[in-house]
Formats: C-alpha cells, structure tokens, sequence
C-alpha cells in the first residue's frame, strides 16, 4: 500500500538565495521596496533576483521608472561584500543600456561607483570599471568620467591593478583622452603607458600603444612621447608577434612623428625598415598605419630618399587595395614621396 513521505528538501525549481518574484507588472517594483529594507538576507536575495531581471532588455525601462538605480546607488557604501558586489553589477548591467547610462549620468551616480576604486574585494573593483568602460563608449559618458575627475586615479591604478582590469582601464582611458588629455599629461600617464609596453599580455601591450596614440594628439604629448623614449619601445614592437600590437604600435609611431623632431627619431630607429614587411600585412589596420607612418616620415628629405629607394613599388601595389582607406592612403602616400621640389 502506498504510502506519504514527508521531505524537508524544498522543490527543484526553488533557489533560496533569491528572492521570490512577484507577478508581472508587481515584480521589478518589489524587488525595489526589498532593496531598500534594513534586513540583510532581504536586501542580498533582492539584488540576486534583479541582477537576473535585468538580463532581460525588456525590465530595462522599467526598474528605472520605479528608480532602481537610485536604491542601488545608496547601497554602493554597504558593509557587506555581496551587497556591493551585486549592487555595482547591476548598475554595470544598466550602464550598458543607453538609457541606463543617461539615468547613471543625470542621478550622479559616477561620485559613489568612484570611491569602491579602492575596494578590497577584486569582484566589486571589476564590476565598477566595467562600468566605467561602458559609460566612456558614448561621448557625454567619457566626459562624465573627465568632469569627475576620474582620469588620474584610473592612471594610478594601473601600477598596481589586476590585469583584467588593466585592460578596463585602458579602454576607459582611450575614450576619455578622445575628449580631454590634459589630465592624463598632468598626472603621468604617458610614463604608465610605456611601462606597459612591456607587458606579458599583448592585449596590455595593443592597448598601451593606442593610449599613447591618443595621448600624442596634443604637441606636449608628442614632446614627452620623445623625452621618455617612446619611439624606441614601440619601434621594436613592431616585429611583435601579435598583430593588434604591430598595428597600434605603427599607428603611435605616426602620430608622434607628426613633429620634426619625431621624424628624425623615428628615422634614427630605422621605422621604415622596420613598416616596410607591414605593407604586405594581411590585416587592414596593419597596412592602413604602416602606410600613413611611412608617409609621414617621407614628409623628412632623409625618410623621402628612403622610401623612393625601398618602398615606393611596393605602396603603389595597394593602390586598388581592397581596402578603401588603405588605397586613399597609398595614393596620398605615392604623392609625397614622389615630390619634387
């Protein structure tokens, strides 16, 4: 005869680390009212189940009509671990939405993700550089971090961050530099940058380079590209084996050689020498950068005498490049080493 067992295992389908989510258009603001309640295990077990609801595009909009961000933002100086934890994830899920970026910038919220830069737990500093990085993808974001005044303790933490998030950094940087440098020239981030080239990771390295590119946009940059030996670094990570690197590194060469003096340097090191087998390179960027760097150096008589002798057939062999730019390039680039005065 069959009989009854009683079990104290609660159903499969039952997570008690999250909270229970009410029905359809009750769920995201509950989640909000648990959130701002003062017992602990309510408030983990709501950000749980939100960091899962948010996954979902559509509960977007929602939790920020119901002001979500703005109870996370309180919840970003909370003792426990996995409530920051949590907190910063979930703003980082937000921030990648374009509205969720407009209500992290107008709620000021940059402020309060700033002070866990120093957080003891790596899980909560990563969470808040990823997002940094997808705050700086769009021009007003970028400059939120600039108006902040986020630029010198990001280039700080490069010395002594973990690498993942070196790698955050790096691009949080490249987007602020493309709208304002001269934090990044104050407070020596061209020297943290060419420290970097050394790195074990060629992501480190393709980054690195492309920060100092960008710092080199404004003349001091090129002057202190050239002061701390730049030309020399990036010219042998040209023979790099990773082919972001030999791209970026091309392309930082170019934009400090726009001055005189970094032409002769760059001359000095042997650059188009070292361009010349990137010309033939199979991947675009390679071409495009070797191409305009060449260009620039042929803009000296010295480098102009070399590129007629060395590499001239071979740039107008890309003159119907697949490339559209890269072909623009080699014309240009055919142009002035064939000037005459």
């Amino acid at each position: 005869m069959a009989g009854t067992l009683i079990s104290a295992r609660l159903p499969p389908n039952i997570d008690v680390t999250k909270a229970p989510l009410a029905y359809g258009a009750r769920a995201i603001p509950k989640l909000n009212e648990e959130l701002n309640v003062t017992e602990l295990i309510v408030v983990q077990r709501a950000l749980r189940t939100l960091c899962d609801e948010l996954h979902d595009p559509e509960h977007i909009a929602e939790a920020l009509r119901n002001q979500v961000h703005i109870s996370l933002s309180a919840l970003l100086t909370h003792t426990d671990v996995t409530v920051r934890h949590k907190s910063t994830e979930a703003l980082y899920i937000l921030s990648s939405h374009c509205i969720g970026r407009d209500a992290i910038l107008n709620a000021d919220i940059i402020p309060g993700l700033a002070r866990l830069l120093g957080d003891k737990e790596d899980i909560v500093r990563r969470n808040v550089h990823l997002c940094f990085e997808m705050m700086s993808e769009i021009p007003y974001g970028a400059l939120g971090i600039v108006l902040n005044s986020l630029v010198t303790p990001l280039v700080k933490k490069l010395s002594t961050e973990l690498d993942e998030i070196k790698l955050l950094i790096l691009n949080s940087l490249h987007f602020a530099m493309m709208v304002d440098t001269d934090d990044a020239l104050q407070c020596g981030a061209m020297q943290e940058f060419y420290d970097l080239l050394d790195h074990s990771d060629p992501l480190i390295r393709s980054r690195s380079a492309r920060d100092i590119m960008d710092l080199c946009k404004p003349l001091a940059g090129k002057e202190e590209a050239l002061d701390i030996g730049c030309v020399e670094k990036l010219s042998a990570l040209l023979k790099d084996g990773d082919t972001e690197v030999k791209a970026k590194s091309a392309g930082a060469i170019g934009m400090i050689a726009i001055t005189t003096d970094g032409k002769y340097r760059a001359l000095k090191n042997n650059v188009i020498d070292l361009l010349i087998p990137l010309v033939d390179h199979e991947n675009s960027e390679v071409r495009l950068n070797s191409i305009k760097t060449i260009t620039c150096l042929a803009e000296a008589p010295e480098g102009r005498k070399m590129s007629l002798t060395n590499c001239l057939h071979i740039i107008q062999g890309h003159l119907e490049d697949e490339t559209v730019a890269v072909a623009y390039a080699a014309g240009i680039a055919v142009k002035v080493i064939t000037w005459l005065p």
